[in-house]
């Protein structure tokens, strides 16, 4: 399995950008899919961005045209990216890194990402 460190949340205004970042130690060669999960409260957990082990990028419809999922180069070193831009209020949420390996995912411990005026 795979130990994901998160980092990157904060407290934004509307408008602003953050960056999260994600890196994956551990079995990171046999790592499937990464990327991001976000869950509101009150809400469900959803989807955000996610990447393939071959390069192929998932964005959810609501984040689109303004996050981006990118990574490094995977023979060194497994870390994932989240560049979000003119974020809003509602994509306040705790952010969670996923990884899934062999079918079996794997969780960071969550990064809070606040959107307030």
């Amino acid at each position: 399995q795979v130990h994901l460190v998160e980092s990157g949340g904060g407290l934004v205004q509307p408008g602003g950008s953050l960056r999260l970042s994600c890196t994956a130690s551990g079995s990171i060669f046999s790592i499937e899919v990464m990327g991001w999960y976000r869950q509101a409260p009150g809400k469900q957990r959803e989807l955000v961005a996610a990447i393939t082990s071959g390069g192929i990028t998932n964005v959810a419809d609501s984040v689109k045209g303004r996050f981006t999922i990118s990574r490094d180069d995977p023979n060194y070193t497994y870390t994932v990216y989240l560049q979000m831009n003119n974020l809003k209020p509602e994509d306040t949420a705790v952010y969670y890194c996923h990884a899934r390996v062999r079918s079996i995912a794997n969780w960071g411990q969550g990064d809070q990402v606040t959107v307030s005026s």
